[in-house]
């Protein structure tokens, strides 16, 4: 079924099952052959259709990746302000999803890698600690990595971009000192003149200058064979 992503590209609309129940996503492909593809794990209140989400991955399928904008949550669970921040259910929720692309044809052969904002930051990187085979890359923008915890930090091998905006002060110290814990490749990045959400003129387009550079790096090379990569152009 073909749904219009908000920033109105057409994309493939996916029901992921997760344990006993089905969340919804948009899996939408570059217009030449994809490279690898990017799961985004939003921040809490947020979904599918954040803006600043959005925007990101439209620069990611504009460097040849393909990506996948999902609900963590169902409208039910969104409505319970405490499920917003519970980091084991959002990263159990992207495992599904990584596994369903996995079992599917057209992305199966795909490298991944893990977009998280926020809380979701947290997920994204439980995510890489529970699947090390399948995920090969996490960029977390304006996150909260520390809360996927010390240890979990430390069996993180995907390589690991963490982006922070000059003016979070208390973000850009959480970050430092989760980046330190960090067992693979890591680097933190500040982007100077921004707040927690990016929101001031050109700084959303250096996350995602930053986080497409990075996933073009580490996906490439824990890439398949062309022939394996998965459709590249929609009917």
């Amino acid at each position: 079924m073909n749904a219009k992503t908000p920033g109105g590209m057409d994309g493939d609309l996916v029901h992921i099952p997760a344990a006993g129940i089905t969340i919804e996503g948009v899996l939408t492909w570059p217009d030449r052959r994809a490279s690898g593809i990017v799961v985004f794990a939003h921040g809490s209140g947020s979904s599918r259709h954040s803006p600043r989400n959005n925007f990101v991955a439209a620069e990611l399928r504009r460097v040849g990746l393909a990506t996948l904008l999902m609900d963590l949550l169902t409208p039910e669970e969104d409505s319970d302000y405490s499920r917003r921040f519970d980091i084991d259910l959002l990263a159990t929720r992207l495992i599904d999803a990584v596994r369903y692309l996995g079992a599917d044809g057209a992305t199966a052969a795909l490298p991944v890698g893990a977009f998280g904002a926020s809380t979701g930051a947290a997920a994204a990187l439980r995510l890489a600690a529970a699947l090390p085979e399948k995920v090969a890359a996490v960029v977390s923008r304006g996150g909260r990595p520390d809360l996927a915890g010390q240890a979990l930090l430390a069996e993180v091998r995907a390589p690991t971009l963490l982006i922070v905006g000059g003016l979070d002060s208390v973000v850009i110290e959480l970050n430092e000192q989760a980046c330190r814990h960090l067992a693979g490749v890591r680097e933190m990045k500040v982007v100077p003149g921004a707040s927690h959400l990016f929101e001031e003129p050109g700084t959303l387009e250096q996350v995602a200058t930053l986080a497409g550079a990075w996933f073009s790096r580490y996906l490439a090379a824990a890439g398949s064979p062309p022939q394996a990569m998965g459709r590249f152009s929609r009917p």
